[in-house]
């Protein structure tokens, strides 16, 4: 049965000042590579930003190969080298074509953030309602008593529900988002901090 090539993307936290040592370490690692049965190329990536990770990518033909490597004496060596200028974060292996057409995997989304509770909800609904409603009874209610209670209601809905949606809720949502959503705000509280 024909074997999938396979692509191995390993991970490195490189020493500060290291480098250099790291890169000529890497070549010496797909160089020794390249004598494998095997091997299809793979190359060294550079981080973005300063203190970022290192990648060495490598591919082989099948499993079978990728692992007549590890297990080598050259391979193993090779290993036992790199941890004096670099620390491994991780290792992805990738089957088929399909590392080499799509970008890297995006992390997952994070999750929506719950819903409020419901008390909470009803509190600020109320907060919204409430004020209009009064001034347009007291107010405006008066002049419009010769009209249909139907159309009365009418006007009274309408206006209510327009100042609500476009005037009241979404300054009342922003004035309590941390106590609507409080673990949210933990969260992009941690994301600063650790940022910063």
């Amino acid at each position: 049965m024909h074997e999938e090539p396979i692509t191995i993307t390993v991970a490195y936290h490189v020493a500060p000042g290291r480098e250099s040592d790291f890169r000529t370490w890497a070549m010496a690692g797909l160089a020794a590579m390249s004598r494998v049965r095997g091997y299809l190329g793979g190359g060294v990536l550079s981080p973005g930003e300063p203190g970022s990770e290192w990648h060495v990518v490598h591919r082989f033909a099948g499993e079978n190969a990728a692992r007549d490597w590890e297990e080598s004496a050259a391979g193993r060596q090779w290993s036992a080298h790199g941890e004096r200028v670099a620390r491994e974060t991780g290792c992805r292996r990738t089957r088929g074509l399909r590392a080499w057409f799509n970008g890297p995997e995006a992390p997952p989304p994070p999750p929506p953030p719950t819903p409020p509770p419901k008390w909470k909800l009803w509190f600020v609904n109320m907060g919204a309602v409430f004020p209009p409603v009064l001034v347009f009874n007291v107010t405006v209610i008066p002049y419009l008593g010769g009209l249909n209670a139907l159309v009365r209601t009418l006007v009274l809905c309408l206006s209510v529900t327009a100042i609500v949606t476009w005037v009241l809720m979404p300054r009342l949502q922003r004035f309590l988002k941390k106590w609507l959503y409080p673990p949210l705000q933990a969260l992009r509280g941690r994301h600063r901090r650790r940022a910063a």
